[in-house]
């Protein structure tokens, strides 16, 4: 029996309909749906206290037909297969919507990290690369951090698989601390990459973002990042933040580094003084210009879609709108900055931090910055005008730019016709 808004559902009904307007072969369809190959393990952990926990992870491999698999690592309780494969698909669509040599891969642990000691969570680590090392590599797949991994997991797996390899070989993973072969400007990249889009999105509305209200759901690296940025290069005035506890509303403006020390003082957002607690649930509602979901998927369902009265939704979480909500967005006139094209500025930098790690020469900020903010203008008006032509909502302008590129690259290959 289907989960209710199955994430890998989702992501095979919006290939279908793209699938559709596209016309695609039966053949090129099927294969497309589906991930090319996908790794299932467990992983034992010895704990702290002497005992063995044995710990359930993947690693998906969803299209490869436009170069190596990319794709990050989550480590969440509540983690599924269908999860994974959802997000393999979308950076499959995703870095191909963005226009970078690589395909589409995903990776998950079941677990809590905010359970695990520091020495355990590196025997999670180690214990993962072990089991993917055969898997993956830098022509073959390059995982990355994802939901509750960080810089220091990334340099641990990294450790691991040259141990493994007996090879120097930094570009097996990107996401690095800086001082094992990172880039730089990989820390802000998911939310400035989004930050460009709603640049370039309020200049076809014709809206002006100076002063203008945000609020953002999920206060985590890309929604913290979305504060500081929205109001450093857009001129937004954040009103209201939210994290797993609850969110915070002040219609004057939250300032960006009370919200950040409070959060990192009490773990949460929310009692901070001069503003109103609220809900997630309060939060999506909110009379805004900007919307941006940061957190986790499914959360701008039918059920609350039409009560979202933002003008634009910019989507630095991976499937937050579900493709009943899509519908209703668009019908209302909510511009929706879909998620595989919003969030494309993280692995686009990994994409440079690969490079960089290829030529072992390394990019001034700067520059990393500049070629980013290209990237996403061309990608954003690649989907924008995709859509206007088939008057259809952005997610399936996306779509049929990203699908089409990689039904080629399969078609070219010789693979399926």
């Amino acid at each position: 029996m289907s989960l209710p808004n199955n994430p890998f559902e989702i992501a095979q009904r919006q290939l279908d309909e793209a699938a559709a307007i596209l016309g695609l072969s039966p053949a090129m369809h099927a294969f497309l749906r589906e991930p090319m190959r996908e790794l299932h393990f467990s992983i034992p952990v010895q704990m702290d206290d002497g005992s063995y926990q044995v710990f359930q992870g993947f690693r998906v491999q969803y299209n490869d037909a436009r170069g190596p698999a990319k794709g990050g690592i989550r480590f969440h309780p509540d983690e599924t297969i269908d999860t994974v494969r959802a997000l393999a698909a979308w950076m499959t669509w995703k870095t191909s919507v963005v226009d970078i040599p690589l395909g589409g891969g995903k990776g998950g642990v079941i677990c809590d990290p905010k359970h695990l000691s520091e020495g355990e969570l590196e025997r999670l680590s180690r214990g993962f690369m072990r089991r993917v090392a055969h898997f993956i590599g830098p022509e073959k797949d390059v995982p990355a951090p994802d939901v509750y991994t960080t810089p220091q997991i990334m340099a641990w797996m990294m450790d691991e698989y040259e141990v493994i390899t007996g090879r120097h070989l930094p570009g097996v993973i990107t996401g690095k601390p800086l001082n094992l072969f990172g880039s730089l400007g990989r820390g802000d990249a998911t939310a400035r990459g989004g930050v460009y889009t709603v640049r370039e999105a309020a200049k076809v509305l014709g809206i002006d973002l100076k002063g203008a209200p945000a609020a953002i759901q999920g206060f985590g690296n890309a929604g913290q990042f979305a504060h500081q940025l929205g109001r450093d290069i857009l001129g937004l005035k954040t009103v209201a933040v939210s994290d797993t506890k609850g969110g915070i509303y002040n219609a004057n403006g939250l300032d960006y580094e009370a919200v950040l020390a409070w959060k990192h003082e009490t773990g949460s957002v929310i009692n901070l003084k001069g503003s109103d607690n609220i809900t997630n649930a309060e939060l999506l509602e909110l009379p805004v210009t900007v919307l941006f979901p940061s957190a986790l998927e499914g959360i701008i369902t039918a059920d609350n879609a039409m009560r979202v009265k933002a003008k634009i939704v910019a989507e630095l979480a991976n499937g937050p709108t579900t493709p009943e909500a899509d519908c209703i967005l668009f019908e209302n006139g909510v511009y929706v900055i879909p998620d595989f094209l919003c969030n494309a500025g993280g692995v686009t930098v990994s994409y440079f931090e690969q490079v960089q790690d290829a030529y072992n020469f390394y990019w001034p900020l700067d520059e990393v910055q500049a070629r980013l903010d290209v990237k996403m203008t061309k990608a954003f008006h690649a989907v924008h005008d995709m859509a206007q032509a088939q008057h259809a909502h952005n997610r399936l302008g996306a779509y049929l730019v990203s699908v089409k590129r990689v039904a080629e690259a399969v078609a070219t290959r010789g693979w399926v016709r």
